[in-house]
């Protein structure tokens, strides 16, 4: 299996996204993640280590064209 890496924009973006929701679950389903690396990043970023989010600056991401990129 292929370890990708993800821009730390897309990690705001799904931890944003489920925090919103509420389902780190059904948000990680959507992109194709793991929860547990969803709910890592959560964590990640709660605990300030990349630095203050303010999460309304971040932008939104459309599910399917990210789908789309991961099948590549």
């Amino acid at each position: 299996m292929i370890r990708r890496k993800y821009s730390i924009d897309f990690k705001k973006q799904v931890v944003k996204e489920a925090k919103e929701t509420g389902n780190l679950a059904a948000v990680a389903r959507r992109y194709e993640l793991s929860a547990n690396m969803v709910g890592r990043w959560k964590r990640e970023f709660e605990s300030g280590k990349h630095g203050e989010i303010d999460f309304s600056m971040v932008p939104v991401l459309d599910a399917e064209e990210v789908v789309k990129e991961n099948e590549q």
